[in-house]
């Protein structure tokens, strides 16, 4: 964390909560004109970290976080996992190559279709 972040939370932040991932959200204190929020991440710094009820209280749309009960089809929050080891990989990718390899599946190669060709004759 930044010096000037670290001062400006310590001196005129007041926290207001914290989210299953830890991190710690603050807002300014009353005497300010405007009053500012923001989040101090734990960990690496991704702004898809961030759940929806405290999205909504991050941009002004919700005086306060939104902790009702969530349905029963809505999953739980996870980041953007692009770029990890638990990202998705489709079927089709490119990184997928090697497990095909090892299950017998072969690719098409103009020769093979040469190959094809003899056969049949």
């Amino acid at each position: 964390m930044k010096a000037q972040i670290f001062f400006f939370t310590l001196f005129r932040g007041e926290k207001v909560g914290q989210d299953s991932f830890g991190n710690i959200y603050y807002k300014t204190r009353r005497f300010w004109k405007k009053e500012r929020r923001w989040v101090i991440y734990k960990g690496l710094t991704e702004a898809s970290k961030v759940p929806p009820e405290w999205f909504g209280w991050l941009h002004f749309t919700n005086d306060a976080p939104l902790f009702s009960k969530p349905h029963p089809w809505v999953k739980a929050h996870t980041p953007n996992l692009s770029g990890t080891k638990s990202a998705y990989i489709y079927p089709s990718s490119i990184k997928e190559i090697p497990k095909r390899q090892i299950y017998g599946i072969k690719f098409w190669t103009p020769d093979s279709m040469n190959e094809t060709k003899e056969r049949n004759e």
